[in-house]
């Protein structure tokens, strides 16, 4: 499985749990981008050539990146997996966060106005936040595996771009109604202006890096010796084993 000279067409079915040198780093920086993202990107409001965005966005999409290369690569089971880490690790980042900062702070230690502002977190915007990645992402990834099969492997670019088409969409309907519908200072033209914008920009992102997709799909398959498609998969979204 592992022998790098060459790559075999292989069913997802027909593999077992362990034999991959690169899973357990892809994985693991798919998980990072999602914490780091929401943590250092989520509170910032930047102005670039006079247009106003949440910071994040400028990172978060390298999360649909990668889980793009974890189904093209290792197939649904093993993407699902990794959406399921994501979700679980930012559920605990998010508890962590109200734990913290709702601890009374020391006499004399005067930071605790900055640390709300960092690390508050609305709970509605936290509900909406999960809800919207676990979706997304497992869509993102059936349509991905999907569209694989259909296409007998071909046409990589449609695939990533296409299942970032849905996947996003359904993050996007999720997230912006539940975490600012009815919320003070939003209103439902603003809601829909931003969902649609943000959207646009998360699916050009996954188009201009569509090269470097190439390039760590071809190396990682070549590294892995395998090609997986998803024949036989069972997709049901609420599992993480493989």
């Amino acid at each position: 499985m592992n022998d790098p000279r060459k790559t075999v067409a292989i069913s997802a079915a027909a593999i077992g749990r362990d034999g991959f040198r690169w899973f357990d780093f892809v994985m693991a920086a798919f998980v990072a981008i999602l914490l780091l993202s929401n943590v250092i990107g989520a509170g910032k409001v930047a102005t670039l050539w006079g247009y106003s965005f949440g910071a994040g966005i400028l990172f978060f999409p390298l999360s649909y990146l990668i889980g793009d290369v974890l189904t093209e690569v290792y197939g649904f089971a093993r993407a699902r997996r990794c959406v399921w880490a994501g979700f679980a690790a930012v559920v605990f980042m998010a508890f962590m966060s109200w734990v913290v900062t709702s601890l009374p702070p020391a006499p004399g230690w005067t930071n605790q106005p900055a640390y709300d502002a960092v690390f508050g977190q609305v709970p509605r915007i936290v509900l909406a936040s999960c809800a919207a990645f676990w979706a997304g992402e497992l869509v993102n990834a059936f349509v991905m595996a999907k569209m694989k099969v259909a296409t007998r492997g071909k046409h990589l670019w449609s695939r990533t771009i296409g299942s970032t088409v849905v996947g996003q969409g359904v993050d996007s309907l999720i997230f912006y109604p539940l975490a600012f519908w009815g919320a003070e200072g939003w209103t439902h033209e603003l809601v829909l202006t931003v969902m649609v914008t943000n959207w646009a920009l998360k699916v050009a992102w996954e188009i201009l890096l569509t090269p470097l997709t190439y390039a760590v799909v071809g190396y990682l398959k070549r590294s892995e010796g395998v090609d997986v498609f998803d024949e036989g998969t069972d997709f049901t979204p609420f599992r993480a084993r493989v």
